[in-house]
């Protein structure tokens, strides 16, 4: 079984979406792959390294 993608996840919740911690340990797995899927579109399985360098580039920490 592959682990859960956490690197991936928090990237997106925290980085992409901007949620406060708080608000972004309180969702489901299935409302973060919904998050996901209404603003990348729909994907089947983990966040690839090349789609999360991409997200990292395109949002960087820090700015």
């Amino acid at each position: 079984m592959t682990p859960f993608p956490w690197d991936a996840a928090m990237g997106f919740g925290l980085g992409v979406l901007r949620l406060p911690a708080r608000d972004f340990w309180a969702l489901t797995p299935r409302e973060l792959a919904a998050a996901w899927g209404a603003i990348m579109g729909a994907q089947t399985g983990p966040l690839s390294r090349g789609d999360l360098s991409d997200l990292m580039e395109r949002f960087p920490d820090g700015r």
